[in-house]
């Protein structure tokens, strides 16, 4: 229907404006009427195309307010040479002063560690998993403990299909900690926003827990 509407509005403005400029123009102009209309008709149909894109096909807008809302835990148990049958996450990467079942001193500095833990919608490691959590952590600061994430919720329930990625510094002395939801697939499609951390429980250096607050600014 767009296309035939400009088609109408192209043939009604050729012949306006053909007929005005053999108005006003002197005779050895004329001749080069064509000339100056093509550059207003392009101009024209431009801005008619782009006026007349039918609603449901234009991106849909950032809002001010979260479009969506999600709750999450998960679980990271750390290999540390005695419990690979339970273990989520691995050591890959240590300084030189470091080994690979136990987490270096230094606030960790130079500990690159490998996961894939469950997702839970409650506190309980022992609840359904809806989900796992991929990515790895570096701890990336010698003076201050704290971590770079990036990883990603491989959701396989039947309320969430498809995955959520995420990527940030995470300040681990920090109550609650901010990162960015860079993108999305299935059920979350393209979709962005700010996730916030919490540490909801830890032990030593083998176990913690971390709490999810999602907040989604971009759905499709």
């Amino acid at each position: 229907m767009a296309s035939c509407f400009m088609h109408l509005v192209y043939n009604a403005y050729k012949f306006q404006l053909n007929d005005l400029i053999c108005q006003h123009l002197p005779q050895e102009l004329k001749k080069e009427k064509m000339r100056i209309i093509s550059p207003l008709l392009l101009l024209l149909l431009i801005t008619i195309g782009t006026s007349a894109t039918p609603t449901r096909w234009r991106k849909k807008t950032r809002s001010h307010e979260p479009c969506k809302t999600l709750v999450f835990y998960f679980h990271d148990i750390i290999y540390n040479g005695q419990n690979s049958k339970n273990a989520t996450s691995a050591i890959v990467g240590t300084p030189a002063w470091g080994n690979r079942t136990i987490l270096a001193g230094h606030n960790h500095f130079g500990d690159l560690v490998v996961f894939d833990d469950p997702i839970t919608l409650d506190n309980n490691l022992h609840s359904h998993p809806i989900g796992r959590a991929q990515g790895f952590y570096i701890y990336d600061n010698k003076n201050i403990f704290t971590s770079w994430l990036g990883f990603s919720f491989v959701f396989n329930s039947t309320n969430h299909k498809g995955s959520i990625n995420f990527a940030g510094a995470d300040p681990l002395m920090n109550k609650t900690r901010d990162i960015s939801v860079i993108g999305g697939t299935g059920d979350f499609f393209m979709t962005r926003g700010v996730a916030t951390l919490s540490t909801d429980a830890f032990e030593g250096e083998v176990y913690f827990r971390l709490r999810v607050d999602i907040n989604l600014y971009e759905c499709w």
